[in-house]
């Protein structure tokens, strides 16, 4: 039996049963397919607000009251030395710099010895940098660590690294040198981040392969014993993971769904006998199963 009840979060509360039958049906599972939205990235402590935002964004927050990394992303900035300072700050706070607090180290340990594949709307690559397979990992929304021309004149994406790392170790006074303005290296025209916020995003080559590679799990896990298990994932885009995973659990005979997550863990009538919703904080779950 587990050892405690979970009681993390204004509305999680989480019995030992729910532990219990969540371990269970980790140990039965032949395959487990993982679906990740923001909820995992704020449990691995990659909060867009509070200290985490205060603390490294104070020259921005005084000059446009920002009370986030959300809404500062949607700011237009007067030049683009500007835009580039606060966005090569966003990426390296958010794709270069942060360390696991346990949360993915944990996930890697229920997953071992299984056939595993992760799906997820998270755009800061936490799953590869942290250990975990890239040909099993499809991020269907972008990567912070990829630039796209902004028309776009050609479907590619760039890697960006060396050339953030530099705007963030130069820039002054909110401004990046006017020399490290990235642009497109097809068109010479300007880039922006490769984020699904509009009809221009780029799926590249490698975004084609890794829906092709979920697909293919897909359909084998609905001949195996799957775990279709849900970590943070809400109601912004549901038809991503929420509403596809519990198709797949109800069609196949030998699936189970397990949705962790503060405020969106409810499970569907039409899974009452095999899915299970846990209302609290998912580093404490996971810590909790795999420990």
């Amino acid at each position: 039996m587990s050892s405690q009840t979970l009681t993390r979060g204004s509305t999680g509360i989480c019995s030992d049963d729910s532990i219990d039958t969540l371990r269970d049906w980790v140990r039965g599972a032949d395959s487990i397919l993982v679906g990740a939205g923001a909820g995992l990235s704020t449990a691995a402590g990659l909060e867009y607000g509070g200290r985490r935002f205060t603390s490294n964004f104070p020259d921005f927050i005084s000059k446009y009251g920002y009370r986030d990394m959300y809404s500062a992303s949607f700011q237009r900035y007067a030049s683009p030395e500007e835009h580039w300072a606060y966005w090569s700050r966003h990426i390296m706070l958010n794709r270069y710099l942060p360390e696991d607090n346990g949360t993915y180290a944990s996930l890697r340990k229920l997953v071992e010895g299984k056939d595993w594949f992760v799906i997820t709307t998270n755009v800061d690559h936490c799953f590869q940098r942290f250990g975990f397979e890239k040909d099993r990992l499809f991020y269907t929304q972008g990567d912070y660590g990829l630039w796209q021309c902004a028309r776009p004149c050609c479907r590619e994406t760039f890697d960006n690294e060396s050339a953030v790392r530099r705007m963030y170790a130069e820039q002054r006074d909110m401004r990046i040198p006017s020399e490290l303005v990235p642009r497109c290296p097809r068109c010479g025209g300007p880039v922006t981040m490769n984020l699904r916020v509009d009809d221009r995003f780029v799926q590249d080559e490698r975004w084609y392969r890794a829906a092709e590679s979920y697909a293919g799990f897909a359909e084998r896990a609905m001949d195996r014993r799957t775990l279709y298990l849900e970590l943070g994932v809400g109601y912004n885009t549901p038809g991503i993971i929420k509403f596809p995973f519990q198709s797949m659990a109800h069609d196949n005979p030998d699936g189970r769904y397990a949705a962790v997550s503060i405020g969106s863990a409810d499970v569907p009538s039409f899974l009452r006998d095999r899915g299970i919703g846990i209302d609290a904080d998912i580093r404490s779950v996971l810590e909790v199963i795999t420990g």
